[in-house]
């Protein structure tokens, strides 16, 4: 029998990136939650944990936070129906959730709206942003209880819900378009274009459908609204939601550079076989929304 409380130490450790965060949060020494992860390995005979900075699970520490995340849905639904003898859950839900920054500035607040009278309970949200082509990797990993991402492909112990797919224009600023004397999109490789991050790849597959190319120069920019604003300035062009473009077409402030043409990227919700009651009703909530907003 598996102690909780070690695998509670592992969740918290690969959660916090860190033995020192994961102490504090836990309301413990770095030393006792270190012990637990010892104890946890002792047990089972093999490392659960990567000793890097940060630390990562390893394959077998994912499989047992996979597991936690179960077993947390579990003890929320025996709540709900009464079998449990006690409250398993006291105080708000805390639902721990990995989606794409685009989806956060746009239509995914809205998503997570419910009214605790709907839900019938309170939730706290914990959200974690990471490009939709990677935010799997998260739920894989064990750390999630829900994944909002581009993968329609389920992990082991999950299952999938559609939510509609973001859609995005290519846009830049009539500053930057004078700048650099643009006419058409065979131009758009040799001229400085706006990329999320490394893992960010919208940008480079539009070239490639477009022209067969790959941007020469690319600005880094991590931010949502920031890279709004970068275009706005006129540093550089990039695909920018539709659901994030207010006025700016129809003032003049930015313009599309192709119009009739838009990227459409599908989104899918992600979440665990053992769902609980109250997920699946925000689950149920967050599709009917992303219905009205989505492409």
């Amino acid at each position: 029998m598996i102690d909780y409380q070690l695998l509670d130490a592992l969740s918290h450790v690969i959660a916090e990136k860190g033995f020192e965060r994961a102490a504090k949060k836990m309301f413990l020494t770095q030393s006792a939650v270190s012990k637990r992860i010892h104890q946890l390995e002792a047990l089972l005979g093999q490392p659960v944990l990567v000793r890097t900075q940060p630390p990562s699970a390893t394959a077998l520490g994912k499989r047992l936070l996979n597991h936690l995340q179960q077993v947390r849905q579990l003890e929320v639904a025996l709540n709900v129906q009464g079998i449990a003898g006690h409250d398993v859950q006291s105080g708000p839900l805390t639902v721990k959730l990995v989606a794409n920054v685009d989806s956060l500035a746009t239509w995914l607040p809205a998503a997570l709206a419910i009214t605790e009278e709907e839900a019938g309970c309170q939730f706290q949200f914990e959200i974690i942003t990471e490009d939709q082509s990677i935010a799997l990797q998260r739920m894989k990993a064990g750390e999630v209880m829900v994944c909002i991402c581009s993968s329609a492909e389920a992990v082991n112990g999950g299952k999938v819900s559609s939510l509609g797919a973001l859609r995005y224009k290519v846009i830049a600023s009539p500053a930057f378009i004078h700048r650099y004397n643009i006419t058409g999109p065979e131009q758009l490789s040799d001229v400085p274009c706006l990329v999320f991050n490394e893992h960010d790849r919208l940008q480079h597959d539009f070239l490639q459908e477009v022209n067969g190319t790959t941007p020469s120069l690319v600005h880094l920019c991590p931010s949502s609204e920031g890279f709004k604003q970068a275009m706005l300035a006129g540093i550089g062009y990039g695909l920018l939601p539709v659901l994030q473009l207010n006025k700016e077409l129809e003032n003049g402030e930015l313009v599309d550079l192709m119009p009739g043409y838009h990227v459409d990227t599908p989104l899918y919700w992600h979440y665990w076989q053992t769902e609980s009651p109250q997920l699946q009703t925000l689950r149920e909530f967050a599709l009917r929304e992303s219905a009205k907003r989505l492409a």
